[in-house]
């Protein structure tokens, strides 16, 4: 149990025996009456966002999430396989759970697995990482005032906009939150 003044972003609660994230949390003193805390809950299963008011001091579950460095090995018909960095353990973890995920990681990649009562919960992944730009249309240069951009397919397969001097096979970072271009990846 903590009080909802104890709240922080990425915590886990239980309400009603469902899991969901805080994303984001405000404490509100209205001009009269008692402080209330605003939420933006994420159901940890669906994805669904919700607004949730709380009065201050209320009490609320919280769920033990275990969140294990893994590594992603491969994929097994439609799971992703992970390995646990300090048990050597090996997990599958369906399509569902991996969602948006699978658009940025490579196998043996590092990823971080939450767990909740020994099932994988959702993952998290860097900010952002380096792909390879496997196919990209030559960038026409032309009369405009400001940079062009041009779709290229990343070697996930997943396809972002990127500036127009990009070219095939470059190794570009991409940030894992909305799929933007952060610029080209230092060479090694």
């Amino acid at each position: 149990m903590a009080s909802t003044n104890d709240l922080k972003n990425g915590m886990v609660l239980d309400l009603d025996g469902q899991l969901w994230q805080v994303l984001f949390f405000q404490h509100h003193k209205p001009g009269k009456g008692n402080t209330i805390v605003r939420t933006k809950l994420k159901h940890v299963l669906s994805g669904k966002i919700v607004d949730k008011t709380f009065n201050s001091d209320t009490k609320v579950d919280t769920a033990t999430v275990d969140r294990r460095d893994m590594q992603y090995l491969y994929m097994d018909g439609d799971a992703y396989v992970f390995m646990d960095n300090s048990t050597y353990d090996q997990i599958n973890v369906p399509a569902e759970t991996v969602g948006d995920a699978k658009d940025y990681m490579l196998e043996n990649q590092g990823a971080t697995v939450a767990m909740h009562e020994g099932n994988p919960l959702f993952i998290e992944l860097p900010t952002s990482v380096e792909l390879e730009i496997t196919y990209s249309e030559p960038g026409l240069q032309g009369d405009r005032s400001t940079g062009g951009t041009k779709p290229a397919t990343l070697e996930t397969g997943k396809v972002i906009q990127v500036p127009l001097f990009i070219t095939q096979g470059e190794r570009v970072k991409v940030d894992t939150r909305d799929g933007s271009y952060q610029g080209r990846a230092a060479s090694a």
